[in-house]
């Protein structure tokens, strides 16, 4: 018997700047309906140009990271990417079959 309670989509939005104004330089997508299998690489577009245009197409906030300060004498160097936004959505649960498509 397939559920029909909603799953959860989620989307992970690595941005340029602490502002969810600012463009998107890197993203994750996860599908937990089953209608899609979103993996690293499957597109060269970003899903949205910034943090702001998910929220505009119904994509709810529900973290963003901490803002630390460099250590003093750490200011330049590179390490992870720091402006990271989980968003979601919720839909039905998927029919079985996986929509192979990008995106």
């Amino acid at each position: 018997m397939i559920s029909t309670e909603p799953r959860q989509e989620v989307l992970v939005l690595y941005l340029s700047t602490s502002a969810l104004d600012s463009p998107v330089v890197g993203w994750s997508r996860y599908d937990g309906t089953g209608r899609t299998r979103p993996t690293s690489g499957d597109s060269d577009e970003p899903p949205y140009k910034s943090g702001l245009d998910a929220l505009l197409d119904g994509w709810r906030l529900f973290q963003a990271s901490q803002l630390l300060p460099p250590y003093p004498g750490h200011e330049y160097d590179t390490s992870f990417l720091k402006h990271e936004f989980f968003f979601e959505k919720f839909g039905p649960a998927g029919s079985g079959e996986v929509d192979k498509t990008p995106g």
